[in-house]
């Protein structure tokens, strides 16, 4: 491999906002931005001002992003003209997007006082199902709404149902009794346990004011920031660009929302500098997409997962947040470390210091960007409530952006027309924001909005029992077979549904089994089955963000994937930790947690050794057999086997550190 001069870090520009386009004319493009910006100023006023009840929030919530869907999402797709037909189907979905916002608020004491629903009621309901279903097609993808309408038939289907002769098709614990037409129209759209349920309530309150609140810190710089942050702390070490990569993509990982996202915000700058370096354009791709996979699963944010999991499980969102911050840590520690190593075994340098920001110099101009994210942990920490603290994160951002703004205005030569000129690009950056955060909530709350349906149809047919049963039937009983099964059945789930949707897809139908059958504490079922729902990002045939990373690395998609389900080992590991070892997440006495913390470190550092055959140095077959079973007794919920499995490590890893020479191991301590 060849150790080129890699280029000085680019400036990253804030996310552009699409003004013009060949096929939505310039007047839709416009509504776009007016329907963006009415929903982001609707969510600060319900999360800031004035709290609104869960009839009001979660249905006027839906009508917009189905409005905003279906301007964004023409039916004729991204690639043709809507023209005279497409308008014909559009302009009523969007008038049904209205209806869908408009009527439960409007109605809702009769709604509430009628006896058995009303037939308009029910009419509605249908409607409502219909054009979520639509919507979902076009903004999360054609699996999504497959999953819900078979969901849909699955109530149907049965002695009494609409559609009975279906029943003969689905064995015998499937089997329930059918339903009608109106009743499930009543149990989706016209309570809280369907489409207006937990998951769009969430959607629509903690995740929508998270997700303006990324948008914002995009908008203002803050992707440049920390990419810089990241770049001047570990440029000039061994691989530094890909250790840049891990730093950056915890940082905006969790804010994006989304490791495609970030794999392209990031990626973009990190994925040609590590190619320049040496890294294989397929070893650059994979250690972004699993870098930022891991984004998903970093404190304070995590994605939509957090939220979601405090509302199921009633556990504080700061209690959620706190727990996860080790298994966070050790997940892209592995990632680091793996980085390191093939660093050290291909002969890469790092950085010259004239190629790299200073650190200093980086927060000289960024600090304020550290100020939002100090007033979000400070409020959280304080028992605010997560709408609440968004709504003062993105406060922050404002004053503080406005503020640093001021000072190097009035640091300079002010005049009455730069001070005009500086207000009117703080207005544009708050507009872009605003539109930017809710473009990129639809996806997200369609997901949620289909979830909704899932979890209604669950409810009214017993179907989550059903399938514990099932689940139990096919590992024998067996916790470790459970588990396979839940990662087997997420790698599928994750080829047509985004994380969020499989996370809750997954939890509403193992969870209670995993719970009630294995025993497994509530919490942690779900972050199991919250990491697990990660790995489509990576693992192929489908790696969604391992197919980003190979699109910028220029290299094949497939081998991209497997470099990145490589990097990514820690998805798998940690969580089977945190079943076997419920202390690092539940806690318990001090020697006990810190026991279990120093041999999960030590256990990811010698599966990292026997993936890459090398630590401080090449490392040979035997050492590698013999790391294996001892990675296992780390595993085990027994403290003999723990200890010597913990044992043979160590003697290993110093065996391992004394056959290196001792140039290269004082190099290699060097660049560490």
């Amino acid at each position: 491999m060849t150790n080129a001069a890699p280029e000085p870090t680019p400036a990253a520009a804030p996310p552009a906002i699409q003004r013009a386009s060949p096929h939505q004319p310039r007047l839709v493009l416009r509504l776009i931005t007016v329907v963006a910006i009415a929903l982001s100023l609707f969510q600060l006023y319900a999360a800031g001002v004035q709290p609104l009840g869960l009839f009001f929030q979660r249905p006027i919530h839906l009508g917009f992003i189905l409005v905003l869907c279906f301007l964004i999402f023409p039916v004729t797709g991204p690639d043709r003209p809507r023209g005279a037909l497409g308008w014909a189907i559009d302009a009523p979905l969007i008038l049904c997007g209205v209806l869908v916002g408009f009527w439960v608020p409007w109605n809702i004491d009769a709604i509430a006082n009628a006896v058995f629903p009303r037939p308009i009621d029910v009419a509605v309901g249908i409607v409502t199902t219909l054009v979520v279903l639509e919507a979902a097609r076009r903004a999360v993808g054609l699996g999504m709404t497959i999953i819900g309408a078979l969901f849909i038939l699955y109530a149907f289907a049965g002695s009494r149902g609409e559609l009975p002769w279906l029943a003969d098709w689905m064995p015998g614990i499937l089997n329930h009794r059918g339903y009608s037409v109106e009743r499930l129209a009543s149990q989706l759209t016209l309570g809280a346990e369907g489409i207006f349920g937990i998951p769009l309530g969430v959607a629509a309150t903690f995740v929508f004011i998270f997700v303006l609140f990324g948008a914002f810190l995009e908008a203002t710089g803050a992707g440049k920031f920390f990419i810089d942050l990241a770049y001047a702390a570990t440029g000039r070490q061994r691989g530094g660009p890909a250790k840049a990569a891990v730093i950056a993509s915890a940082g905006m990982g969790s804010i994006s929302g989304s490791a495609i996202a970030n794999v392209v915000t990031t990626g973009a700058f990190t994925i040609p500098l590590m190619k320049k370096l040496g890294y294989r354009p397929a070893q650059a791709g994979g250690i972004e997409a699993a870098a930022s996979t891991g984004g998903q699963i970093m404190p304070p944010l995590m994605g939509a997962g957090a939220f979601l999991m405090s509302e199921f499980t009633r556990v504080p969102y700061v209690d959620i947040v706190l727990v996860s911050i080790f298994p966070a840590f050790l997940y892209f520690g592995a990632v680091y470390l793996l980085v390191h190593i093939a660093a050290v075994k291909q002969g890469m340098t790092g950085m010259s210091a004239d190629e790299l920001p200073r650190v200093r110099q980086v927060l000289a101009e960024g600090w304020h960007f550290l100020l939002p994210l100090v007033v979000l942990t400070w409020l959280l920490v304080a028992g605010y409530s997560p709408m609440r603290v968004g709504f003062y994160a993105i406060v922050s951002i404002l004053v503080a952006a406005a503020a640093r703004a001021l000072w190097t205005f009035f640091s300079g030569a002010p005049t009455a027309a730069g001070l005009g000129h500086l207000a009117l690009r703080g207005l544009r950056l708050t507009l872009d924001a605003l539109e930017l955060g809710a473009r990129n909530a639809v996806a997200v709350s369609m997901a949620c909005a289909v979830a909704g349906i899932i979890v209604g149809v669950v409810g009214l047919t017993g179907l989550g029992l059903k399938f514990s049963a099932m689940m139990i039937a096919f590992s024998g009983g067996n916790i470790v077979l459970a588990l396979l099964l839940v990662l087997l059945a997420s790698l599928v789930l994750g080829m047509g549904l985004p994380v969020t949707a499989a996370y809750i897809v997954l939890i509403i139908l193992v969870g209670p089994a995993l719970t009630e059958d294995f025993g497994i504490p509530l919490l942690i079922a779900h972050l199991v089955v919250f990491w697990y729902s990660q790995d489509s990002n990576v693992t192929p045939p489908v790696a969604l963000a391992g197919f980003a990373g190979a699109a910028i690395a220029g290299s094949k998609p497939m081998e991209t994937s497997m470099q990145a389900w490589k990097f990514a080992k820690g998805l798998y590991l940690i969580p089977l930790f945190m079943v076997f070892n419920e202390v690092i997440i539940l806690g318990g006495p001090l020697p006990l947690l810190l026991w279990n913390g120093a041999i999960a470190i030590l256990a990811l550092v010698a599966f990292a050794a026997v993936l890459e055959g090398f630590l401080f140095a090449p490392m040979p077959l035997w050492q590698r057999a013999v790391l294996l079973p001892a990675i296992l007794g780390v595993f085990w919920p027994a403290i003999w086997a723990e200890a010597a499995g913990a044992t043979v490590i160590l003697a290993i890893l110093l065996l391992n550190r004394h056959a290196a020479r001792p140039g290269d191991a004082r190099k290699i301590g060097a660049s560490a």
